[in-house]
């Protein structure tokens, strides 16, 4: 078995939002990968004492446990028994519901000796190659889909998007979003490997438009997850017109998975 992981953040003088691990059970048969990308606030009061690094670790870990220890749960039961443990641990403290209560985007995958089942939540993506060297990629691609003039200010956004019906979703304090993840399940047979990408490495393809998911997913599996993160580092650091980057910030926290189960 192959893993190779890279994470950085976005601003040295700020905490890494997102969060990453690959997990392999006591038994030794199977694994699981998680991904997540916290979702930064805008300035101001969110509502909760805690940092969205906090809620990201917290999150993080408990789908890595429970995905491993709980094999029999389904990927969608296993983010929503997630999301509550974290959600209880500070319900009396802070208010989960405020729109921008600590959240972030999801990838899960688990794999077994028959299957490798997925999950995606939002704006991450999980590249899948065949034994052929087909490149598959499994994205939530509802934010893309919406009126740029509902995500014009992130008051706009928070009062009639996200985390609404006809919006987009992400993990925060709501249990039943798990429903709304994009999921399936593929024979194991049919994946020779695994890339999960924060869309701060996502760049590569979807700003920055050097290649496309087959070629992202090429330049991991050769040059790995921080050959990636610094390709789009030079990138950002070059768009000095802001070309490609526009309004968005010029460096995010990116993060790489590379699995070969």
């Amino acid at each position: 078995m192959r893993t190779e992981l890279a994470s950085e953040p976005g601003d040295p003088d700020r905490p890494n939002e997102d969060f990453a691990s690959v997990g392999l059970p006591a038994s030794g048969q199977g694994g699981a990968l998680v991904v997540l990308d916290g979702v930064t606030p805008p300035r101001g009061d969110y509502g909760c004492l805690h940092s969205v690094a906090w809620f990201a670790s917290r999150l993080g870990g408990a789908l890595t446990e429970l995905s491993l220890s709980l094999r029999d749960l389904t990927l969608p039961e296993i983010l929503s028994r997630a999301i509550r443990r974290v959600a209880d641990a500070h319900a009396k403290s802070c208010d989960l519901s405020h729109p921008r209560t600590p959240q972030a985007t999801v990838v899960l995958a688990r794999w077994s000796a028959d299957t490798v089942e997925y999950l995606v939540l939002s704006d991450s993506a999980l590249l899948v190659e065949s034994p052929t060297g087909e490149v598959t990629a499994l994205l939530d691609d509802r934010l893309d889909r919406l009126p740029r003039a509902s995500l014009a200010t992130d008051a706009v956004a928070d009062a009639t998007v996200r985390n609404k019906e006809g919006g987009f979703f992400t993990a925060a304090a709501d249990p039943s979003v798990a429903s709304r993840a994009v999921t399936g399940v593929l024979p194991r047979a049919d994946v020779r490997a695994l890339a999960a990408l924060t869309d701060g490495a996502t760049r590569w393809v979807e700003k920055f438009r050097e290649g496309d998911w087959p070629d992202l997913f090429a330049l991991v599996r050769k040059e790995g997850p921080q050959a990636v993160i610094d390709r789009v580092r030079a990138l950002e650091r070059a768009d000095t017109e802001r070309v490609f980057l526009r309004r968005s910030k010029t460096h995010d926290d990116a993060t790489v998975v590379y699995v070969e189960p």
